[in-house]
This record gives C-alpha cells, sequence and structure tokens, in this order.
C-alpha cells in the first residue's frame, strides 16, 4: 500500500477516534446526569445510555484508537528522519498523553457503567476539553512542523481553555436556570 493511503488511513482513524472521545464523554455527563434523576426515569434512561456508551466505546473508539496507532506508525516508517525532530517528538508526547487520556476515559466508562458517577457533570465537562486541547496541540504541531510556533499555540491553547472554561460556567448558570 502506498503512503498517501496510509496516511489517509491514519487521518480517517484519528478522526473517527477523536469523534468517540468527544462523544463518550457527553454520554458521560447524561449518564450521570440520569443517576440523579428518580428511580422511573433512571430506570428509562440508563440502560439506554449505557448501551449507546458500549457501543460508540467498543465499536468506534477502541477501534480507531488501535488503527490510529498502527497506520500512525507505519506513516512514520516511511518518514523515520521526523523522530529527530523536536515538533515530531513534541507531538508524540501530546499523542501519548492523548492514549493516557483514552486509558483514563476507560476507568470512568467502566464506573459509570456499574452506576458509580465519582465526578459531576461539569467536571465531566471540563474533562471533556482536555481531548479538545490535545486535538489542537497535536494538530499545530504536524502543521506547523515548528516549536516555537507550537509554544505560540500553546499560549493560544491556554487562552482557548480560559474561554472554554468560562463559557462552561455561563452554560452552567444557564442550565440551572
Amino acid at each position: 500500500m502506498g503512503f498517501e493511503y496510509i496516511k489517509a488511513l491514519h487521518l480517517i482513524f484519528i478522526v473517527t477516534w477523536f469523534a468517540g472521545l468527544f462523544y463518550i464523554v457527553r454520554l458521560f455527563i447524561y449518564q450521570t446526569e440520569a443517576l440523579e434523576k428518580s428511580e422511573h426515569e433512571r430506570l428509562i434512561l440508563k440502560p439506554q445510555l449505557d448501551l449507546m456508551a458500549r457501543r460508540l466505546w467498543y465499536i468506534i473508539t477502541w477501534p480507531s484508537a488501535i488503527l490510529t496507532l498502527i497506520f500512525g506508525f507505519w506513516v512514520l516508517t516511511y518518514r523515520w528522519g521526523y523522530l529527530q525532530q523536536e515538533f515530531m517528538q513534541a507531538k508524540l508526547i501530546f499523542v501519548f498523553l492523548l492514549y493516557v487520556y483514552h486509558g483514563y476515559s476507560q476507568v470512568l466508562f467502566s464506573r459509570l457503567q456499574r452506576g458509580e458517577a465519582h465526578w459531576t457533570s461539569t467536571q465531566l465537562r471540563l474533562w471533556n476539553e482536555v481531548s479538545t486541547l490535545l486535538l489542537f496541540a497535536i494538530v499545530f504541531l504536524i502543521v506547523l512542523k515548528n516549536t516555537i510556533s507550537m509554544l505560540w499555540g500553546m499560549l493560544g491553547l491556554v487562552g482557548l481553555f480560559v474561554v472554554l472554561l468560562a463559557a462552561i460556567k455561563v452554560y452552567k448558570k444557564y442550565r440551572i436556570k
């Protein structure tokens, strides 16, 4: 298979992996909120949300994470020299952090499947933004191929994070009303 096809497949599985990561935490929020409902509502919502989360997690998100890794490694076999460059080293650190994020999301998933909500829906909303920040860092690094630009990008990410925190607080106040 040619390099461009492998790279395209890598990008496709990155997109599906992030789609899964973004939506699974949304489902975590709904599952957590469902546990706070009356028994009648909980008996209806929880099984459906658990099923949706299981299907998303095991049919889309996990396979996409694995295929992203396989195709990413395969892409690197065509560009071993990238491993010597700072931008790729930094990108791989962020990718590692993304897999750590995925792993801890597995912990949250397992707990919620058992009906245990250890985090509030607000904490989960903040957790959802971590994957967004990692996405920005990874994309800026791979597109700009420059750690100095990455530093500027990271400053922008910090600004974005502050804006997201403010938006979450505003949304929480709006939601409570």
